[in-house]
């Protein structure tokens, strides 16, 4: 197997003498990568279409806020002013140039990096601006859809996409896309709360109905007046086209209808008819809301119905075979029905499977931190994996807020409920941060008052090792590399790679840098560019890393010390991975047999115990020192 080629001395410690091979070490030497960053590239991987997904290293980024390559669709081609295209680089919620251009321009920034597959924020046409007289913000993240055909013009145009795909492909990158199907743009309006001619844009939110209070077959008004009759309800057994074609009026909560204006901005056509819509009012994010309720406004579609369901595995299906992309990352999963998921899913990846995309990923975004409940998207539901939240949610507390490793021990206790007869947690996506719940570095500084640079840059590298380390697909959210820290969540963590003019973002203190979001943010010497490269490339190196089982070694009841092993059966490649959360050293016991310090901060050996650094890392080959 290849040797990861690091300037190490690649010191051998034996147990039974571990004093005499680490005595004379004083201090920590920090290895450096001496490889050129080509040797990680993506060009040095198994192909793209065969490649398992825990081969991978995945970077999360929004387009929009990446890097502008063509400034001519900055409004997207829509005449008027900002609150008709939504562009204004100024305003932290509205379109800022960011395009596929410009992404294709920044992969070789990438695959320098390590990363091997990049999954975009949604790029498909959207409602341009929504909002109120107050507050209109623009669909520059890409989740108020309109048509699901083409790409947004403001991010570009399907060849532009043909294109992106055919560089990452010529660099063995893979491109993922995320996808939405349990809504589309606030199109639709209820007489109720929006009366159909008014045209104030003060749209008021409207409290959800439910089935039990308003059934389908009763109006829900005073009068009890049946409709739908013979409709026996959307539980799974019903979901039939014959049971369906009996739901002929949609008055069963709400008035709904469709402006005049809009009344065929959906695309395809199908979604402008209103029967295809739950209409039951604004979700109360719990119960049986959670499902038939419209996201903050958003037109939820009837994704039990069998016309929906058809229609959304016809519309990715579509991006499939037609751009060869290599997955999906499916936006707010457990909002939609698991019958929705147990039909899109098979027949999603027989179409990739038809395109020879054998390897095609799809893992969904489930808003959860249980790992037995966020499981259930796996087991029952049917999709092959989940974005990991318990990860983040417990690397977060373990090295943002020190609290005790022996939370990961119990943590990774729980990966059994994700076993299936196909997959296990091992290709779960695991992250730090994210556009929605904010970045690691603004938890650092947010749980560190005064914290130092030097600790806050060393607890975000202990946070990427730990995630790159660890089990599962480690996904780098754009502009982590870069120290960004953002001012919360949402809008203020979306900062701008390229030149940023939000004068919010500009004073911002990153990370391991100067150097603010005002100016362009590509630096390939930045000191987390180099740790990531770093974790890649050892990680590239070693298949133990990367599918062998995981087995914890040790933990504390406090911050310290969380030591596991990655062993690889079909190889017999065995690391160890000691990480000290603490702010002074901590001891691990090193285990019978030979260890070889590979990488991060060698620590200091007395008598067979390792002491090692605060706030450090370290690697070891168990089995092949030499």
């Amino acid at each position: 197997m290849k040797k990861y080629a690091l300037k190490t001395l690649a010191l051998c410690l034996a147990a039974t003498a571990l004093t005499a091979c680490g005595q004379e070490q004083a201090s920590e030497t920090k290895t450096e990568p001496s490889v050129a960053s080509t040797s990680i590239r993506p060009e040095h991987m198994a192909p793209y279409q065969s490649r398992p997904i825990t081969d991978d290293v995945m970077y999360f980024v929004m387009p929009d806020r990446f890097n502008n390559g063509d400034a001519s669709n900055d409004r997207g081609g829509i005449e008027g002013g900002v609150n008709d295209h939504g562009f204004d680089p100024t305003h932290k919620g509205m379109f800022h140039g960011g395009d596929l251009k410009g992404l294709t321009a920044k992969l070789d920034y990438l695959a320098d990096m390590g990363i091997s597959a990049v999954w975009l924020t949604p790029i498909f046409k959207n409602k341009p601006t929504q909002g109120n007289t107050v507050n209109v913000t623009a669909g520059y993240h890409g989740y108020w859809v309109t048509d699901f055909t083409q790409i947004d013009p403001h991010i570009g145009t399907n060849d532009d996409l043909k294109n992106l795909v055919k560089e990452a492909h010529k660099r063995n990158m893979k491109v993922i896309f995320d996808i939405i199907t349990n809504h589309t743009a606030d199109v639709i309006k209820y007489e109720e709360c929006y009366p159909s001619g008014q045209n104030s844009l003060n749209v008021p939110l409207c409290d959800y109905r439910s089935k039990a209070d308003y059934p389908y077959r009763t109006v829900g008004k005073a009068d009890g007046t049946v409709i739908n009759e013979g409709f026996l309800g959307d539980d799974v057994e019903h979901q039939t086209a014959e049971n369906f074609a009996k739901l002929t009026n949609n008055n069963f909560a709400y008035t709904p209808y469709v402006p005049e204006t809009e009344k065929n901005v959906k695309v395809p056509a199908w979604l402008n008819n209103i029967k295809y819509y739950h209409n039951r009012g604004d979700s109360e994010w719990k119960g049986e809301s959670s499902l038939y309720g419209d996201f903050a406004g958003l037109d939820d579609v009837f994704t039990e119905h069998p016309d929906v369901k058809k229609g959304f595995i016809d519309i990715y299906k579509f991006w499939v075979e037609e751009f060869k992309i290599d997955g999906f990352r499916i936006d707010t999963v457990k909002h939609v029905n698991d019958s929705f998921w147990q039909e899109f899913a098979p027949a999603i990846k027989k179409a990739a499977d038809g395109v020879g995309v054998p390897e095609f990923y799809m893992f969904g975004e489930v808003y959860e931190f249980n790992p037995e409940k966020l499981s259930h998207y796996t087991t029952v539901s049917g999709l092959p994996a989940v974005l990991d939240f318990g990860f983040q949610g417990t690397a977060n507390a373990v090295i943002s807020e020190s609290q005790p490793t022996a939370r990961l021990a119990d943590f990774y206790a729980q990966d059994r409920f994700y076993k299936t007869e196909k997959y296990d947690a091992s290709i779960l996506p695991t992250f730090l941060g994210n556009h929605d719940m904010g970045r690691i570095g603004r938890f650092i500084m947010e749980k560190n008052e005064g914290i130092s640079d030097e600790e806050a840059l060393k607890r975000s590298k202990l946070a990427h090792a730990l995630m790159f380390f660890t089990r599962g697909v480690p996904v780098v959210y754009y502009g982590d590399e870069q120290g960004f820290t953002g001012d919360g969540h949402d809008q203020d963590a979306r900062e701008d790679m390229f030149e940023s003019q939000v004068a919010s973002y500009n004073d911002n203190r990153n990370i391991g840098s100067d150097v603010s979001p005002e100016v362009d943010n590509f630096n390939q010497d930045h000191p987390l560019y180099k740790t990531i490269q770093e974790l890649a490339a050892l990680k590239r190196a070693h298949v133990a890393l990367r599918s062998g089982a995981q087995t914890v070694l040790k933990t504390e009841d406090q911050a310290g010390v969380f030591a596991f092993s990655r062993e690889d059966q079909t190889s017999g490649e065995k690391l160890i991975v000691v990480l000290n959360t603490a702010e002074e050293r901590r001891t691990f016991e090193a285990s019978a047999g030979t260890m070889c310090f590979i990488s991060g901060s060698k620590p200091v050996s007395k008598g067979g115990v390792l002491e090692v650094a605060p706030l450090s890392w370290a690697v070891f080959d168990a089995k092949n020192c030499k």
